[in-house]
């Protein structure tokens, strides 16, 4: 699925992944985060209660986003998308997805950890609205030490 198009949003399927998706999920991870979850790190998720949400093209998972939500907050764990794939929107989408989710479950509250470095993702956070509430220094520990920013967005 190597191509530069952008997809038809509508081609673009957005779902709950499920245990036949881990190894995917991990490589898309693998290839797109400097410090990604293990397979065990990503089972672990699932069997701790964390949902996923997968995005797929052509029935091929193309990216994915893993939040935990303990009313009345979510805490988004970890988003990526293959790389041939970014820039395409499908991140957006996946956000947009969870932000359709938050409001189904009555939450007041989304929050989330980013690499300070991370420019991509924290222009796309604030796109939605996300402010930056705290610095959480040397939060990431791998491959070297580096602040998190804290940010929230009330719903």
């Amino acid at each position: 699925m190597a191509t530069n198009a952008i997809p038809p949003q509508e081609q673009i399927k957005i779902s709950l992944a499920n245990a036949s998706d881990f190894a995917r999920i991990h490589a898309i991870d693998s290839e797109t985060n400097i410090s990604p979850w293990t397979v065990e790190q990503v089972k672990s998720s699932f069997n701790a209660g964390h949902i996923a949400l997968k995005a797929t093209l052509e029935s091929e998972l193309i990216g994915f986003l893993i939040y935990e939500s303990i009313f009345p907050e979510i805490h988004l764990l970890s988003v990526a998308v293959d790389k041939t794939q970014q820039g395409k929107g499908i991140g957006r989408l996946l956000m947009q997805t969870l932000f359709q989710q938050a409001k189904v479950q009555d939450m007041q509250i989304i929050y989330l950890e980013v690499r300070q470095s991370n420019q991509i993702a924290i222009t796309l956070y604030e796109s939605f609205g996300f402010k930056v509430d705290a610095v959480r220094v040397d939060y990431y520990k791998k491959p070297k030490p580096e602040d998190a920013l804290l940010m929230s967005i009330a719903l």
